[in-house]
This record gives structure tokens, C-alpha cells and sequence, in this order.
């Protein structure tokens, strides 16, 4: 196995999904686990603000210089409600959750999925930065789609239950909420389809790929 990236996160899936985009390309990812409250949470605008504060913050605890540090940021942005949440999507899911989401959103709605689609509009974005060798990269991701009438519980975690990814092209570029392409999850939310297909259309995959095209080979 090739070199160590310490990835900072407690959620699992993030972790399950980070190992499997670094683990083909030779890199061993394991958790950083860092004691309780160490990790201020930032008050922020952007999720790169977010992610560069935690970066640094977990730099101290990393005890061979020759590994990497992975920090990885995720927001909801909804059209209707001015970018709500944002970056603070975390906060949201912990105090009013999906369901909260879907109640906000209950006076849009429309026979028409298309039309529906569009009244619903929204993106998941991810910012992936990891420090190597002293410096700082960063990857970016975005993931449009709209969010969905109801809840699909699945594999997914966050807000994925309650949100559909748009319908990619042949080069997998996003198409417009509602639009059918060649890649689809037929209306399905990231709740409800297998961890390999999310993988496809998922902000973080991209913003993981767009890091890796920086990295140095393991």
C-alpha cells in the first residue's frame, strides 16, 4: 500500500466514498479521530472557508509528515430559499432534518415533474482539500438536481433521501432539472440508489476527482 491519507470526518459514508476513489490509486485511507470539541466549527460564507480552517486546525494532530490530510466540505443550496441551507446544511439536518426540508418547500409543487423539478431546484457542493507535503490543494464539486416530494431511505446519508441528481449526457455533463439523459436514476433520490451509481453524479466524487488531478502519484 502506498502513502497515508488522514481523512477528518466522522461520518462513514464519507469515508467509504473517499476510499474508494484514493484506494484504487494506492492510497491507504484511514480515519482521523481527534479528541471531542478540538475542531472548531468555522462561521463562514463558503465552504472553502470551512474546510481551510479544519485543515488547519487538524495539521497538529498529524504525526508523520510524509502523510496526507483530507478535509472535506458539503452544502445544500436550494434555489427557493435563497442557497438555504448552504453551509450551514449540517445544522439543518441536525435540527429540522429532511422532512424539515420538505415542509419548507410543500407550497412548491406542480403535476408536471418537469415543471416540479424546476420549482424545486437545488445543488449539492463539495470542497475536498488535503495537505500534502506542506502545501494545500483543493478540489471542487457540484451536483445539481431538485429535491423531491418525499423521503427515500436507502443507502444514502445527510439530506440524500430528499434529493435527485439531474440526468447526466453522454460526457457527463448535467443536464436541466427534468430533462432525461443517458445517465439516470428515473426520478430516484441519492437515498435510494446503490453507493456504485451515486457515484456517477455525486459533488463530492467530482470534487474528489478534481483534486486527484493535482495529486502526485502515491
Amino acid at each position: 500500500m502506498g502513502r497515508t491519507v488522514w481523512f477528518l470526518t466522522g461520518n462513514t459514508g464519507k469515508l467509504k466514498e473517499a476510499t474508494h476513489h484514493l484506494q484504487p490509486l494506492g492510497y491507504d485511507v484511514k480515519q482521523l479521530i481527534v479528541p471531542e470539541g478540538t475542531i472548531i466549527e468555522p462561521q463562514a460564507e463558503h465552504l472553502t472557508e470551512v474546510a481551510m480552517s479544519k485543515i488547519e486546525q487538524a495539521i497538529p494532530f498529524m504525526e508523520h509528515p510524509e502523510d496526507l490530510l483530507l478535509v472535506e466540505d458539503a452544502g445544500l443550496f436550494v434555489d427557493a430559499l435563497d442557497g438555504f441551507p448552504g453551509v450551514y446544511a449540517a445544522y439543518a439536518l441536525d435540527t429540522i432534518g429532511c422532512q424539515g426540508m420538505l415542509r419548507l418547500l410543500g407550497h412548491l409543487g406542480s403535476e408536471d415533474p418537469v415543471q416540479s423539478a424546476s420549482l424545486r431546484r437545488a445543488s449539492f457542493e463539495a470542497v475536498a482539500v488535503m495537505w500534502v507535503n506542506g502545501e494545500t490543494l483543493i478540489g471542487n464539486g457540484t451536483c445539481p438536481g431538485w429535491i423531491a416530494n418525499t423521503m427515500t431511505e436507502g443507502e444514502g446519508f445527510g439530506f440524500d433521501p430528499i434529493f435527485v441528481p439531474s440526468d447526466l449526457d453522454e460526457d457527463g455533463t448535467p443536464l436541466p432539472p427534468g430533462e432525461y439523459g443517458a445517465t439516470s436514476t428515473h426520478g430516484a433520490t441519492f437515498g435510494g440508489i446503490p453507493m456504485e451509481q451515486k457515484q456517477k453524479f455525486s459533488h463530492r466524487s467530482r470534487a474528489l476527482e478534481d483534486l486527484l488531478r493535482q495529486l502526485p502519484s502515491a
